[in-house]
């Protein structure tokens, strides 16, 4: 059993896909930038929304000055409809309540900037399920890079060998791996199968009660 399961929150625990590609797009739209159809997001995120806001602009775009007023834009737009069509994955609420009624301690670590991850995790799930949820911080590289990570593990007090690392992308898999935790890749995300086993995922799970299972009888001994 994994005592520690950290979990990433966008294309993981929440299907954020259509807030995301529609705040993106409406941005293009208010900048005279190309839209995109929004299969071509699940590309675009994962790596923060700085990153995201980069790739959306056109290249002679890409100045600090424009960026920088992209991405205010963007926070404040999607900020305030990141829950139009946002929903929790099928069986993902009550995993969590499972997971969280056999002990084991949980955590949100998103990519996705810390008060809009702390804000859509509180509509969405029972706060008492997680130790701890963080978005993306300025002072702290965004995932895959381990500093975050091993900062979280640190916070809770969690031992890496008894630790779980969900996510849907690659960038996951990395982060995870950076860690030096397992990981375990969830089908239902944004990603493809053949991302996550490339990327290095032990465990891959097709539906909520799968990864429970992962959880309770993985990490043997």
């Amino acid at each position: 059993m994994y005592n520690t399961v950290i979990f990433d929150l966008d294309g993981t625990l929440l299907n954020t896909l259509d807030d995301l590609a529609d705040a993106g797009n409406r941005l293009c739209a208010a900048r005279g930038w190309p839209q995109h159809p929004t299969d071509a997001y699940r590309y675009f995120v994962g790596n923060g929304i700085p990153k995201l806001i980069e790739r959306l602009a056109p290249p002679e775009q890409r100045t600090p000055e424009i960026l920088a007023d992209a991405l205010a834009w963007f926070k404040a737009d999607y900020g305030a409809h990141m829950r139009d069509k946002t929903a929790p994955y099928p069986g993902i609420r009550e995993m969590l309540a499972r997971l969280h009624a056999a002990g084991v301690q949980m955590a949100v670590f998103s990519n996705k900037a810390d008060a809009l991850a702390k804000g859509v995790v509180a509509d969405y799930f029972d706060p008492a399920l997680f130790a701890e949820v963080r978005g993306q911080r300025p002072e702290v590289p965004t995932k895959p890079a381990p500093e975050g990570t091993r900062a979280l593990l640190a916070q809770l007090q969690a031992d890496p060998a008894r630790t779980l690392y969900v996510g849907d992308s690659n960038v996951d898999m990395e982060t995870a791996n950076n860690a030096a935790l397992d990981g375990c890749g969830v089908l239902w995300g944004f990603r493809t199968r053949q991302e996550l086993e490339e990327a290095g995922a032990r465990y891959l799970a097709t539906d909520a009660g799968e990864l429970e299972r992962i959880v309770l009888n993985g990490c043997k001994e």
